[in-house]
């Protein structure tokens, strides 16, 4: 029997090289996953794509966290690892000829970085990788997955039909009837952990934005002899809300409060009832002792009774403001489209800002 831990989606880097997500990152990592693979003697790990977030560079103290926190200890543990190049891993939308991957992973011969379909054999298990699929590979990549004799594959999938996040479905992408030949498909890609027949998108391993609040992340490890793959929670969360609602909540509740757990986190008060001013003071006052990464508060709710964590989510979660709007518009036009049109250029957006 041998084991194998999978994950996706890092994203180093994410949120604009922020130093407070990146601890957050490591915090995964180094209190979690690898104690979890020392402790089981895990020596295998498929990276099923994105390890970094952005195309076209990697800031210089991201890549150093990285480098001396996760690849090295990868190295000096003796693992080996997988790694299929996902659409942020490549700096080119048509092709993944140039990578940050095969950049990156110079002098890590422990590392085997997969930029075209290919066939592995792990525990006396075949097992199919294949990498982010574009206009330039389309073909190849298909003519694999049609012929390969393994059973079970892994990939960096964008599948028609499964949620990107909770309750943002994709309506384009590959028909799931491409995959109905294997046992198991296990991608990466969208950071929603959700399975649907034989299809499972793992979903990345922490919060990065507040769409993914409250939403279990984790990673997986595959055995293959069950030919199943476990779920391993993470335990940390940097999204946090916390509703207040001074009618039900004394000065003896907010006294014994645990503040603390909010620092370098992203924290939403959502003020239900302030009827007590010196009271609310004193909750905002203890918050901003704690050190916050992000404090916002969301007033003028107490005319609004069934307030749920779709309202508080939109003050922050732009795409879903987009979404929203586009489902308003009065016009003709392909609503899934303009989505993933908005969507595409928010990414984009975001990649500038970090420049």
């Amino acid at each position: 029997m041998a084991k194998v831990a999978l994950i996706c989606d890092t994203h180093a880097g994410a949120r604009g090289d922020s130093l407070v997500f990146n601890e957050f990152f490591m915090k995964f990592w180094e209190g979690t996953f690898f104690p979890y693979l020392e402790e089981n003697n895990i020596k295998h790990i498929i990276h099923l794509g994105d390890v970094v977030d952005r195309r076209k560079f990697i800031n210089f103290v991201t890549l150093n966290s990285w480098r001396t926190r996760f690849f090295d200890r990868i190295r000096n543990s003796g693992i080996i690892m997988d790694v299929i190049v996902g659409n942020h891993d490549v700096a080119f939308k048509n092709t993944n000829e140039i990578n940050a991957m095969d950049e990156l992973f110079h002098g890590y011969n422990n590392i085997n970085v997969h930029t075209s379909p290919i066939d592995i054999e792990f525990g006396n298990v075949k097992l199919a990788l294949c990498p982010w699929i574009n206009s330039s590979n389309y073909s190849s990549s298909l003519e694999f997955l049609n012929n390969t004799k393994s059973k079970i594959l892994f990939g960096h999938f964008d599948i028609a039909g499964f949620e990107m996040d909770r309750g943002n479905v994709s309506h384009d992408g590959l028909n799931a009837g491409l995959f109905s030949r294997f046992y198991s498909v296990y991608s990466g890609h969208f950071h929603h952990r959700s399975s649907k027949g034989n299809i499972h998108y793992l979903g990345n391993p922490y919060e990065i934005t507040w769409a993914d609040y409250n939403d279990n992340r984790g990673f997986h490890v595959f055995d293959t002899e069950s030919l199943e793959a476990e779920f391993i929670s993470n335990p940390n969360t940097i999204f946090h809300k916390i509703f207040y609602d001074d009618t039900d909540q004394d000065m003896e509740y907010w006294n014994n409060f645990d503040f603390d757990k909010y620092e370098n986190s992203y924290v939403k008060v959502v003020n239900l009832n302030k009827t007590n001013t010196y009271q609310f003071d004193y909750v905002m006052d203890r918050l901003y002792r704690a050190s916050p990464a992000d404090l916002t508060i969301i007033d003028d709710v107490i005319d609004a009774p069934d307030i749920t964590d779709e309202v508080v989510n939109e003050t922050e979660d732009t795409m879903t403001i987009l979404s929203k709007y586009v489902d308003q518009m009065t016009v003709d036009v392909d609503s899934d489209k303009l989505k993933k049109l908005l969507k595409s250029l928010y990414v984009e957006s975001l990649e500038m800002e970090s420049d």
